[in-house]
């Protein structure tokens, strides 16, 4: 069972830490998941349909 978890979460580039995904937006429907390092942040567009990624997390 714990393959399945370590398979299907995502994780940071840099320190491989599992990413939070506390700032999302409802109205929007975009979710936001980031390093606890602060390091790393994806991004998903559900009207694009698109991921963004960036290596500068905004607070």
């Amino acid at each position: 069972m714990k393959l399945f978890q370590s398979l299907f979460s995502e994780r940071c580039p840099k320190c491989k830490k599992v990413l939070n995904t506390s700032k999302s937006n409802a109205l929007q429907a975009t979710t936001v998941k980031f390093c606890t390092e602060l390091h790393y942040q994806k991004e998903f567009h559900p009207g694009l349909e698109l991921f963004v990624e960036s290596d500068h997390v905004s607070q």
